[in-house]
């Protein structure tokens, strides 16, 4: 999650400006918050095979200083603070696919001068890259991609401060993000895109789509497009990402308010808007200014449009021709990425963020178990979705989002799950974003990326956020990654142990909390986890979205980077920075493991294309020089 607004203005800086949360310092709220910090602090409990560094104190430097056995394949490399991609020595990268980039031939080579051609934005590679997955489909490999949003002023550059000026510019805005499909190969000179393929396809925010589960039908996704609420148009803010084990792609909608306004004041319901309030739906929105132009997103004029979107939508990329799914059963909030992983009876189990400050972790556990070629039409239609509810004592239960819990129905559940969740005292959390789980191991974790209304503010919903548990401190600027093992090592499971992987911080201007955990020193510093991925070997991957001025509370932390984290030993090493201004986002491996595909989005000019161009999202692919696996 990135700039948004023409003023540069975070979501949650806008969240902030639009939706202010009361402040909140009643005496014993600071009581309780003191005590269970204490409480947090001195209570932890390490799992796993060896005890990895969790929190801050609980590796005493003499154990962390013995924990200096390596698995890493690579020198870590020191952070940058320039334009370009730096990798450790003995690792080599080259560009596969930029924004602009055509998907089929007959179209244009990139024009910097415009953005790109408006008439071909559904036709090439959308704008700001984030999660995406390889499929081998017939010995071919396949990479779905999503584009997540868009940066008006570089998209638009003929506008005043990227102002769409007509419908064609907002169509051009909708055409550039979604999701790309496309077939790539490697030949002698690397890795290329291959143009016409026939898995080359363009999903963009005007492209149908249908619903399923329990939501499908119901009274608040019935539109004038729709009058049945069984169909949508378009996918929105596609941020994480997952894949399926019948491999079928899972893109995940995140900060989608931002893309509705209106141009009266709505007429609405008090669920309805309720439902605006806790999902942060604006008259104004973002700037992207679609209500001017698309009635689809005046909500004076269609209230029930935004309830299309903040889905799961799965995608198949072996068929050009199928129609993307919204999976109802697996909720509606701002979903980060959808982590799917095999019970062992069977049963599929996603694990799934909802990235805003003060909101949920949830998962979903299919009714039926998967079988390798049978039908999966239903698995993500018939199952539970619960949420996550932490407890000092290192515990921790998944939580039954029913009719019973909540007092709602299953699709009104599954609508607004963010409020079924509050119902049932679910916990808090710092901006839940990647879940990974372990495929070695039978543990799951999930970046908290930071959350400045720890302690200080209640969530969108009223709930408030104390300093406990697994946000153990207060307005949280560095973020940390909580991990969780199921009991019975089963992720169908509702109950867990809990501990802290790695506390984000800064020993070399603090002490105390926010210097980090002890596994954080002065060569690895990062702040704001954001996206996550293990690979076969167990090593954890974590991509960084945060603060990159380099100065004050980050001295030190230079542009944003991807490293690599020891599960076992809890030791954690840079491998790579991206260029100023970028975040570092998605990542996927080629099918011999050779080469890593890593997402950089939007960076500061002059990358990819040097001085004078306008700066563009890309995908990057890294090899070993040796040509040995990457992970």
């Amino acid at each position: 999650m990135s700039d948004y607004t023409v003023r540069k203005l975070t979501a949650d800086e806008w969240d902030e400006v639009n939706f202010p949360r009361p402040k909140e310092n009643e005496f014993d709220r600071v009581v309780e918050r003191a005590i269970s910090r204490r409480g947090f602090l001195g209570g932890v409990l390490a799992f796993g095979s060896g005890a990895a560094a969790m929190s801050a104190g609980l590796l005493k430097p003499e154990k962390a200083q013995a924990q200096q056995a390596t698995r890493f394949a690579f020198t870590p490399i020191p952070a940058a603070t320039d334009s370009v991609v730096h990798v450790p020595e003995g690792y080599s990268w080259q560009r596969l696919v930029s924004w602009g980039d055509p998907l089929f031939s007959g179209i244009d080579a990139f024009d910097s001068a415009i953005g790109g051609a408006a008439a071909d934005s559904d036709k090439v590679f959308g704008e700001n890259t984030d999660g995406m997955e390889l499929f081998v489909i017939g010995g071919k490999q396949v990479i779905a991609v999503n584009h997540e949003y868009t940066n008006r002023k570089t998209n638009l550059p003929q506008t005043a401060d990227g102002v769409p000026r007509d419908g064609q510019d907002v169509l051009k805005l909708q055409n550039l993000q979604g999701i790309a499909v496309f077939e790539i190969v490697e030949n002698d000179t690397g890795w290329t895109v291959v143009l016409d393929s026939p898995f080359n396809r363009r999903i963009t925010q005007n492209t149908p789509m249908q619903f399923s589960g329990p939501a499908t039908g119901h009274d608040l996704l019935k539109t004038a497009a729709d009058a049945d609420g069984v169909e949508s148009l378009g996918t929105f803010n596609n941020c994480g990402s997952g894949k399926t084990p019948w491999g079928t792609y899972l893109t995940c909608e995140e900060n989608f308010n931002g893309y509705f306004g209106a141009t009266e004041e709505p007429e609405l319901t008090e669920q309805i808007a309720d439902g605006y309030k806790r999902y942060g739906i604006s008259t104004e929105g973002w700037g992207y200014d679609y209500h001017k132009w698309d009635p689809r997103f005046d909500t004076s004029k269609n209230p029930n449009e935004p309830h299309r979107a903040g889905w799961i939508v799965e995608i198949d990329p072996s068929n050009p021709k199928s129609t993307p799914v919204k999976r109802t059963a697996l909720g509606r909030f701002k979903h980060e990425n959808a982590e799917t992983v095999l019970a062992p009876d069977g049963r599929v189990v996603v694990y799934m963020g909802d990235d805003e400050r003060g909101e949920f972790l949830y998962k979903f556990v299919s009714k039926d178990a998967y079988a390798p070629g049978a039908d999966t039409s239903t698995l993500l239609d018939e199952g539970q979705l619960y949420v996550a509810r932490f407890h000092d004592d290192m515990t921790g239960e998944w939580v039954s989002l029913t009719p019973d819990t909540t007092g709602m129905s299953e699709a009104e559940i599954a609508i607004f799950s963010r409020i079924a969740a509050s119902k049932v005292g679910a916990t808090t959390m710092d901006r839940p974003e990647w879940v990974a789980v372990n495929p070695i191991s039978v543990e799951a974790y999930c970046a908290l990326t930071n959350n400045s209304r720890r302690g200080v503010k209640p969530n969108a919903g009223g709930d408030w956020t104390p300093v406990a548990g697994p946000n153990p401190r207060e307005a949280n600027k560095y973020g940390q990654i909580v991990r969780w093992r199921p009991s019975g090592d089963d992720h169908a499971s509702e109950t867990f142990e809990w501990d802290l992987y790695v506390m984000a911080g800064n020993p070399t201007v603090h002490e105390g909390d926010y210097a980090g955990s002890a596994n954080i020193n002065e060569g690895n510093l990062f702040n704001s986890p954001d996206g996550m991925a293990i690979d076969s070997t167990g090593l954890i991957w974590i991509q960084t979205d945060g603060d990159d001025s380099d100065e004050g509370d980050f001295a030190g932390n230079g542009n944003n980077q991807m490293l690599a984290g020891d599960p076992v030993t809890g030791r954690i090493e840079r491998f790579l920075t991206g260029p100023k201004g970028a975040e570092v986002t998605g990542l996927c491996w080629s099918a011999d493991r050779r080469t890593m595909f890593v997402g950089v989005q939007h960076p500061d000019a002059p990358f990819p294309d040097g001085e004078g161009r306008l700066p563009r999202s890309s995908i990057i692919a890294i090899k070993r020089d040796d040509n040995l696996p990457v992970g």
